[in-house]
């Protein structure tokens, strides 16, 4: 850590040399630079990233339950209520009796859903690829993995 200096000086070039050493630092720059662009893209289709995250969890994932849902996305229940009911009231998702478990209600796409979250998956893989450009597709998989090695 460079010594306080009790006069007054100026700043030629900004030093972050600390911070770039830091995971969390570097994570969040990374996914600031892609959601960013990501709200636009996905804008038209009306969906937030969350909604997105549930969406494309409920499409490749159907009769899929609330309770695995924040499971998987790490969601808070609560948080997750208002969600599936605004996704229902758009006719994206609708709800359907779980197979075995009488308790559990399944969250399954609509055909609307289905094609909405289609075009987005399509514009989020297009973004993707966009901001990644600079890496090779070997990198990008290992980036993929070692990330995922992080939180998972």
């Amino acid at each position: 850590m460079p010594p306080a200096h009790s006069e007054p000086c100026a700043v030629e070039v900004v030093d972050t040399g600390y911070l770039q050493t830091l995971m969390g630092y570097n994570a969040r720059r990374a996914a600031l630079s892609i959601i960013e662009i990501f709200l636009e893209r996905l804008a038209p289709y009306g969906l937030k990233p969350v909604d997105f995250s549930v969406m494309s969890t409920i499409c490749h994932n159907p009769g899929v339950t609330s309770r695995q849902l924040c499971s998987a996305l790490n969601l808070l229940p609560p948080n997750l209520v208002g969600l599936i009911q605004s996704l229902e009231a758009r006719d994206l998702i609708e709800r359907k009796p779980h197979p075995y478990d009488g308790r559990a209600v399944g969250l399954h796409a609509t055909p609307k859903g289905l094609d909405l979250m289609a075009q987005a998956e399509q514009t989020a893989t297009e973004l993707e690829i966009e901001k990644t450009a600079k890496l090779t597709p070997a990198q990008r998989k290992t980036l993929l993995s070692l990330l995922q090695k992080i939180y998972l």
